[in-house]
């Protein structure tokens, strides 16, 4: 894996990998150099600073960061960083994800959080958006923005083509 990464992916738990993988495989897609954590912001808030740190000395341009419950670890990493970060609030506890996504687009002035749907459906757009700020600045992804939409049109004029 090259040192270099424009995205840097932080969850909370090893069981949020199954929705997380969305986001790291649509950066695949995109051919974005990233990198993924397990870190907590209660559990390990240090190693979260250290590796934000870290990220932004290798090039990371985005982080997206999926947590559950509380889900503080985006606003955590909000706290360390004036690159943009983008918030995937996961599903489970009690209210089932509901707590998360309100503790996750709930960020106090100043230390703003772009949040997205609870879940896979979240995991991927926060993917596409990080896609969307890189494209701002490099119109070979730009490009690939382009195809992408264009492919998301293509299919579901396709789909409508085959039920006539």
């Amino acid at each position: 894996m090259s040192d270099n990464i424009s995205v840097s992916i932080f969850m909370g738990s090893k069981s949020d990998l199954p929705v997380v993988q969305a986001a790291s495989d649509t950066l695949n897609e995109f051919n974005i150099p990233h990198r993924m954590y397990i870190l907590s912001a209660h559990r390990t808030p240090e190693e979260v600073v250290k590796r934000v740190k870290e990220s932004e000395a290798k090039g990371a341009k985005v982080f997206i960061a999926a947590a559950g419950m509380a889900a503080h670890l985006a606003g955590a990493i909000a706290a360390q960083t004036k690159k943009p970060v983008l918030g995937i609030p996961l599903g489970g506890g009690d209210l089932d994800g509901m707590d998360s996504l309100l503790a996750t687009v709930q960020m106090p002035k100043g230390v703003p959080v772009a949040t997205f749907a609870i879940g896979k459906s979240g995991a991927i757009n926060a993917a596409i958006c990080a896609a969307q700020i890189i494209g701002t600045s490099d119109e070979a992804m730009a490009k690939k923005l382009d195809e992408y939409k264009l492919k998301m049109h293509a299919d579901v004029l396709e789909a409508n083509d085959s039920i006539q």
